[in-house]
């Protein structure tokens, strides 16, 4: 029940033309993942390389590269997860429908790992050199491990009951670390690890990691998954895997995951950090180098037959993009038992995730006297925002589901549309200024540091949404050009350029980073909407966003989103026409300008390498390896 290695996985899916082997050897500097993202924009199959140059370990991409796949692989299992969270929100259930959750009792069982003596992952021990050195982006620092289960237990109560198993970026070599003695551990806001770190922290003790890579697919989606606080995510694995996670018992170590592919073993020194990445990361640009803690390496060992899993991300979609759907698939049914009165959140893909959330919520208060004013959206509002790592948004925009029922927040192009004929930018727009964002959105003001905007709209609609620019044209500023509209009631306008800074090193970790030009940009932006009067043909758009290439902007729902979202925070890139300040809250009267330009501050997009692009050309054509893959 249930795959236990990569290898029956692969075997399953090549037997059903979902997996093919590639015997050519293939370079895992940069081509290996430009391979992988032509693969899954092409919804291709999984690829095992079984001979990467450099390495004696094959290579696997793409396994999680499509839907069809995903359901493949945990087809014995997804139901029955979906049955648990069922009883999670009505445990009366069982009694109403018995036949459809008499076997839930011992699917609970299955949550609890299994204790166990050995296991084949440490059949052989290897320096960490070794292992695979896959590069993903032209400006990454070095190799990275894409796809790791980081594991830590805590320090005031070993064992696998207060685990922590999170997918924290691993760098393998570069910078400054020590050839196979050292390796890098990126961990952000929010995360598990972190509860672990301070406790070792506070005893002066250094704190003790396993990073498993591969065996059962279901780890390395329990790694990603939002658990609740206290709920060891080897328990959730064992219900996705169809089978209780063996973890093999090592006195004064972690437990280490039996039916690994690889696991390397190491310690974290209280204040033993050095710089990590540059990476090409989710939002689509790169996370610059800082300082993060370094894991010191004890030991590497591998199973018989050990296979690479590997991943890229980037501007999204990627193949994590199918991690978030399968996360929504799952756990989407519990948010409003978690959250009262919410229908439905969206962290939205194609905006980096943390950026955007969209949210359809309920106005219950005050029944008998119909008002326009949101009440409980705020609330509801403040509840998101309090969710683990959707505190990281930037963006929240919720809408009242009483006056569009059926409204879902998944589906955007609707859920904008209904957002913008009802947002009145007098009274609708929230802002929490001095507060934290993503670690690796470079839009704020500093590291971690950045601000909020809670858009929060209900009652009928105030305004038809224009589809095109009034006559035709419009008058503009000096600097500013070609206006597009991008969806009904938005318009991009390419503003002045800004002078980039195009370098991978930290930006600082001071309290701001943006520099004092800065108020330049803005003062474009001012001047902007100071022409934009009461008669001019962009006033009767709700939203207007300043862009550098408006023809990118419109050319997508996604560029919009991406460009938008990734490029802007609030407190200070947002702006509006007739703006005033009343009471310490701020309003327009006239149409919302968000300023989504590149700045000196922000992290450069990523880009692939000509030059490998044009190998990877060569190993597609015909009569080439890859032939016959779409690519």
């Amino acid at each position: 029940m249930g795959f236990r290695s990569l290898h029956t996985c692969v075997g399953a899916l090549r037997a059903e033309g979902q997996a093919v082997v590639v015997d050519h050897p293939v370079d895992p500097h940069l081509d290996i993942a430009e391979i992988q993202r032509r693969l899954f924009r092409a919804g291709g199959p999984a690829v095992l390389f079984t001979r990467p140059k450099g390495s004696a370990f094959p290579v696997l991409v793409n396994l999680y590269g499509t839907r069809r796949r995903i359901e493949r692989i945990f087809a014995d299992t997804l139901d029955r997860v979906k049955r648990l969270v069922e009883l999670k929100i009505d445990p009366a259930a069982a009694l109403q429908k018995p036949w459809r959750y008499w076997r839930s009792p011992y699917d609970a069982l299955s949550m609890l790992p299994r204790r166990v003596r050995s296991g084949p992952v440490l059949a052989r021990s290897i320096p960490l050199s070794m292992l695979p050195q896959v590069v993903s982006w032209p400006g990454d620092g070095g190799p990275f491990i894409t796809l790791p289960a980081v594991y830590t237990e805590d320090p005031n109560a070993p064992g696998t009951k207060r685990s922590n198993l999170g997918m924290y970026r691993v760098q393998l070599a570069g910078n400054a670390y020590e050839p196979d003695r050292e390796v890098g551990l990126h961990y952000q806001l929010h995360r598990g690890i972190g509860l672990h770190h301070a406790a070792a922290l506070a005893r002066g003790a250094a704190l003790k990691v396993s990073i498993f890579v591969g065996g059962s697919p279901a780890m390395a989606v329990s790694a990603v998954m939002p658990l609740p606080e206290g709920l060891s995510e080897l328990t959730f694995a064992g219900v996705l895997a169809g089978h209780r996670i063996p973890m093999i018992a090592r006195p004064d170590r972690p437990s280490i995951y039996a039916d690994a592919d690889f696991v390397i073993e190491g310690t974290v020194m209280p204040g033993d950090t050095k710089p990590e990445g540059p990476f090409g990361d989710h939002l689509g640009y790169y996370a610059r180098r800082h300082d993060f803690p370094v894991m010191r390496v004890d030991h590497v060992w591998h199973r018989e037959g050990a296979i690479w899993p590997v991943t890229v991300v980037g501007r999204p979609p990627q193949e994590d993009t199918l991690f978030g759907w399968l996360v929504h698939e799952l756990t989407g049914p519990v948010i409003p038992t978690v959250l009262p009165g919410v229908q439905s959140v969206h962290a939205v893909d194609a905006s980096g995730v943390h950026p955007l959330l969209l949210a359809v919520g309920s106005e219950r208060y005050l029944p008998w006297k119909p008002s326009t004013r949101p009440a409980e959206l705020l609330t509801q509002a403040s509840a998101i925002l309090g969710q683990g790592q959707l505190s990281l948004a930037k963006y929240l925009f919720i809408v009242a589901e009483q006056d569009a029922p059926g409204l879902d927040a998944h589906d955007i192009r609707p859920f904008l549309g209904h957002l913008l004929a009802r947002a009145d930018w007098r009274r609708d727009c929230h802002f929490h200024t001095q507060t934290t964002i993503d670690t690796l959105d470079y839009s704020g003001s500093g590291f971690n540091a950045g601000s909020k905007l809670v858009v929060a709209a209900r009652g009928p609609a105030i305004r038809d949404l224009p589809t095109e620019i009034r006559g035709g044209g419009a008058s503009l500023p000096t600097g500013f050009a070609n206006p597009r509209v991008c969806l009904p009631g938005i318009v991009a306008v390419e503003g002045p350029r800004i002078e980039p800074r195009p370098v991978l090193e930290s930006a600082g970790d001071a309290a701001t980073w943006a520099p004092a030009a800065g108020a330049a940009w803005a003062a474009d932006v001012e001047r902007f909407c100071a022409t934009v009067e009461p008669e001019h043909p962009l006033r009767s758009f709700p939203l207007i966003v300043i862009v550098d290439d408006a023809v990118f902007a419109a050319q997508s729902l996604e560029n919009l989103l991406w460009v938008t979202f990734t490029r802007s925070n609030p407190a200070a890139d947002v702006h509006g026409v007739d703006a005033f300040t009343q009471q310490k809250h701020w309003g327009c009267r006239g149409p919302l300008v968000i300023d989504a330009r590149l700045k000196p501050h922000h992290a450069p997009p990523c880009a692939e390498d000509p030059a490998v692009s044009a190998r990877v050309d060569a190993l597609c054509a015909a009569g080439g390896p890859l032939a016959g893959l779409g690519l």
